[in-house]
């Protein structure tokens, strides 16, 4: 998923609809962000995509065949349109919403560290991540409720 900040050119457009046309099933949610959503504090709630954002998209491919060929070729689609829309989208850092996990932005290793977690975690929760690892330390200190991408015990 991505987060929009300001609108997006008609020719950067025109470049997804061409990507599109190179892919079997291509698919695209545009949620519309604004009004009520950028007056809460980033900070009032673990979601804090709010003000500024005018759009979240998530952007998906769907293939039957299990073959590695195939599999390569629709994940190296979804790689290089998700290269191509960064300059359109936030930065520093990509924002992305939880929900729509992607296991390519990193997962919990080995040890399960915070420090590795932050690459991700940020993306996800930006400036509410430590806080949110923080809480977790305290309710879930021996870390029953985990998962590729869950947040870490901040210890």
């Amino acid at each position: 998923s991505d987060f929009v900040k300001e609108p997006i050119p008609e020719y950067a457009m025109e470049g997804i609809w061409k990507m599109f046309l190179q892919e079997d099933s291509p698919f695209s949610i545009w949620n519309a962000y604004g009004g009520m959503m950028g007056k809460i504090p980033e900070s009032a709630t673990p979601f804090p995509h709010r003000k500024g954002r005018k759009f979240m998209i998530q952007w998906l491919t769907s293939w039957q065949s299990g073959d590695k060929k195939t599999t390569n070729k629709h994940i190296g689609w979804i790689r290089k349109l998700y290269d191509f829309v960064a300059p359109y989208v936030s930065k520093c850092p990509r924002e992305a919403y939880v929900n729509y996990r992607d296991l390519d932005l990193g997962v919990n290793g080995e040890g399960y560290k915070y420090e590795e977690a932050k690459t991700w975690g940020e993306m996800y929760f930006k400036d509410n991540f430590e806080k949110l690892a923080r809480l977790k330390s305290k309710v879930d200190p021996n870390n029953f409720f985990r998962n590729e991408q869950s947040i870490p015990l901040l210890f």
